[in-house]
């Protein structure tokens, strides 16, 4: 692959990876710093990045960009921003108010996870990714992915319980 066929994927890649970035819990501004900042450093680097690895490349850049930006920070706040096209809740039929209402629960119990387990479980769930996809972005093996993932959805677990109650 040329670097013509790269920056093509590049484009592609950064809205995709702006939304994960405002899901892991980044505000909008902040999100496109570090798109803007991965492109930066995607550019420099674009002719010695592997073709098969240049994906989970620009993912690994943004997500430690990400988490640069929250140490750097007092204290790591989630973007509790919801979608601007939500209807009142007087014109929504009562399936929808029901998944509304567990859209702010889930939404809820993953801002009170740790951000590695959030960013696990948004990646499997969320973006659809395979265990190996996931390994492959993370530059761990599928087996740390696979048993991060269970130690990931065991917190989702026990936040949710207490939340239930």
């Amino acid at each position: 692959m040329g670097a013509g066929n790269r920056e093509q994927l590049l484009q592609s890649k950064m809205a995709e990876i702006r939304r994960y970035l405002i899901r892991l819990g980044a505000g909008n501004a902040d999100a496109e710093d570090i798109v803007q900042d991965t492109v930066y450093k995607a550019l420099l680097y674009i002719d010695g990045i592997e073709e098969h690895k240049f994906s989970a490349w620009l993912y690994r850049v943004a997500i430690n960009s990400y988490y640069d930006l929250c140490r750097r920070q007092t204290r790591f706040r989630y973007s509790d921003e919801m979608e601007d096209y939500e209807a009142p809740e007087s014109e929504l039929p009562e399936s929808m108010l029901l998944q509304q209402e567990q859209k702010i629960l889930i939404e809820k119990i993953l801002g009170r996870m740790n951000p590695a387990n959030r960013q696990l479980i948004l990646l499997k769930y969320e973006m659809d990714f395979s265990y190996k996809q996931i390994a492959a972005l993370l530059g761990v093996t599928e087996g740390i992915v696979k048993a991060s993932l269970y130690r990931a959805r065991q917190q989702f677990q026990h936040i949710y319980g207490g939340e239930a109650k």
